[in-house]
């Protein structure tokens, strides 16, 4: 076999978990985490969108937030570099958290359960 056969996938370790508030390093929103990808996981389109000068590696956890600010509410793609926990325990305006989460304590909104037959 090759080596590069033999290469493992990257490993990257996230620090936040779903159901956290965390708020952008760089730009003023903040959001909900409700999945996680380990690595980049978006198309190249959208990474090549960004600014080369702010465009983050790659080879780190990327967040799927449920996503506010000033002007509205949104889905956001955001790399772990880019993310901050958010101690505001203020809660998080999105119409699509009540779908998905039960309630927030200590600046952390619970996952509902899910009931499967």
């Amino acid at each position: 076999m090759a080596a590069a056969a033999l290469m493992a996938p990257p490993v990257a370790h996230a620090l936040f978990s779903i159901g956290d508030v965390v708020r952008h390093r760089l730009f003023d929103f903040r959001g909900v985490v409700f999945d996680i990808d380990p690595v980049f996981a978006n198309s190249e389109e959208w990474y090549e969108a960004i600014p080369e000068d702010i465009r983050p590696g790659r080879d780190q956890p990327f967040y799927h937030l449920l996503a506010e600010n000033g002007e509205g509410s949104y889905v956001a793609y955001v790399s772990q570099q880019n993310l901050l926990a958010d101690e505001s325990d203020e809660p998080v305006d999105h119409p699509a958290i009540k779908g998905m989460f039960d309630t927030v304590a200590k600046g952390r909104y619970r996952l509902k359960a899910q009931h499967r037959h």
